[in-house]
């Protein structure tokens, strides 16, 4: 049999049960690599039954021990962070230095966690009223779960779990079972870094796997990053379970290009954040509105880049782009190539049908660019999750913000100008969770939080930073008198400071 994945519980690989397993492919090759165990309901149960058995112990231990080991696993990361690396491109297709870069930003919440003993502090007021004080701090919830997309293996779980943790909550991971190692491996590292058993559990599946989670009723939180219809699903469900849920959705991120902008340091932005990781990001930039007679240069400067694409396996340190994660992924985002052509958008470059030497039966597809793309056409719509980049014209930059305003996604935005008034505007006023002012790809350090408006996110607070903390935190106030002298007995009227 192939290599076979399976879950961790209790501070060891536990062998999957169910007799239910998912392919792991080679993206380069096209060849499965392994087979994932898929859990069932009864598998689920065994995890949370460990993660809250060992809540109660972690919960007690001071802040400055677990940050502790948030030092100790942030430095195993940095290590090995090479062959980390190759463990991500192995299952995802994306090139070696940017799953690097993937994974530092990933140690950057792991970084700030290990602050949390600053960041639990509470607030103490003394005398609120005679002989009374009051205080606030904050506990943690208890078993909190992350499902985590195909596209960051290992970034977006480092998103959740290490201020879960840090906080005194246990995480259980469900991490995509496309590219389900690097979940195992951080397990490793983290026993390695002195995480108690059970605090860190990975339970791999598929949508059994997720609804167990959600309907459990000793998961008090549920971390989530993918598509918009999953991510109502998931928020839908968990809350009408009373669970605390964050669910970030899907996106059509958009960079307005105005007239006065450096056309070649837009070109540049546009080609890294639209077929970087082959598009496979939540915020790479899949929209580009030309405004006014930025269209014709954009065009003339980005359709010999896009063509002259270094397509290739991730681990070639030649490749600016890897293959897409599977063969069905690749077809879906070929089909929507298809109906921008059916559709009437002009397309400028095709990638379609690529081929490459030696690694013919490889997912890849090439880099796609398209023209005069308008906003009733299913490719400005819908996201294609894939390298293809489509330009719309806007005759102003009212125009243009109204494209994006309107548009069901908010996940990030940018733009590309040298007025500051105008600057200032989009980013006052455009309705997007992320923006960026020439920045291509807006997403936050680890100190601020990640997160989308309208139907990019589910839930009220945003991923990592104080909005993690937020979110992995109950608050708690108490009120506290010790009585002195004579008793005043009874009294029916609220209590004020008079």
């Amino acid at each position: 049999m192939d290599r076979q994945i399976n879950h961790w519980i209790d501070g060891k690989v536990e062998i999957g049960e169910s007799g239910h397993y998912g392919d792991v492919f080679d993206p380069s090759t096209g060849m499965v690599q392994a087979k994932v165990s898929l859990a069932n309901a009864d598998e689920v149960n065994k995890a949370v039954k460990n993660s809250l058995k060992s809540f109660e112990t972690w919960s007690a231990t001071p802040p400055l021990k677990r940050a502790r080991v948030m030092f100790k696993f942030r430095e195993l990361l940095e290590n090995n962070l090479k062959d980390l690396a190759k463990i991500v491109t192995s299952e995802h297709g994306k090139i070696l230095t940017d799953a690097e870069g993937s994974i530092i930003r990933g140690m950057e919440v792991v970084e700030f966690s290990a602050g949390i003993p600053h960041l639990l502090k509470g607030e103490y007021t003394e005398q609120v009223g005679n002989g009374i004080d009051s205080w606030s701090t904050r506990q943690p919830l208890g078993v909190c779960a992350g499902i985590t997309p195909f596209n960051f293996p290992a970034m977006v779980p480092m998103w959740m779990f290490p201020v879960a943790i840090a906080c005194g909550n246990t995480f259980i991971l469900k991490p995509s079972e496309r590219d389900p190692s690097f979940g195992i491996k951080m397990a490793e590292l983290l026993k390695e870094a002195g995480l108690p058993d059970g605090v860190f559990n990975v339970v791999n599946g598929d949508k059994e796997a997720v609804n167990a989670l959600l309907n459990h009723d000793d998961v008090v939180a549920v971390s989530f990053v993918g598509s918009t219809p999953v991510a109502e699903h998931i928020y839908k469900t968990g809350t009408a379970k009373n669970k605390r849920v964050q669910a970030l959705g899907g996106a059509k991120n958009h960079m307005v290009v105005m007239p006065d902008a450096d056309m070649d340091q837009a070109t540049d932005a546009l080609m890294g954040a639209a077929y970087g990781s082959a598009g496979e990001r939540c915020m790479a930039v899949s929209v580009a509105v030309a405004v006014g007679n930025a269209g014709d240069e954009l065009i003339d400067k980005l359709s010999p880049r896009v063509r002259s694409l270094k397509i290739g396996p991730g681990n070639d340190p030649e490749s600016e782009m890897g293959p897409l994660v599977t063969d069905a992924h690749r077809s879906k985002v070929e089909a929507f190539i298809g109906k921008g052509v059916e559709e009437g958008a002009a397309l400028i470059v095709d990638g379609r049908g690529l081929k490459l030497q030696g690694y013919e039966n490889g997912f890849y597809t090439g880099g796609t660019l398209f023209d005069n793309v308008t906003k009733e056409m299913s490719i400005y719509r819908e996201e294609i999750f894939g390298p293809v980049l489509s330009v719309v014209r806007a005759r102003n930059y009212a125009e243009a913000a109204e494209l994006i305003n309107e548009h069901e996604f908010g996940n990030g935005a940018a733009i590309f100008t040298q007025d500051g008034d105008v600057a200032r505007e989009f980013s006052n006023k455009v309705k997007i969770g992320m923006v960026g002012v020439n920045v291509p790809i807006p997403v936050p350090l680890a100190f601020h939080s990640f997160g989308g408006w309208k139907r990019s996110m589910f839930g009220d607070h945003h991923m990592h930073g104080l909005e993690g903390v937020r979110f992995y935190t109950r608050y708690k106030v108490i009120t506290s008198r010790w009585p002195t002298g004579i008793r005043e007995g009874a009294n029916f009227v609220m209590p004020t400071t008079d």
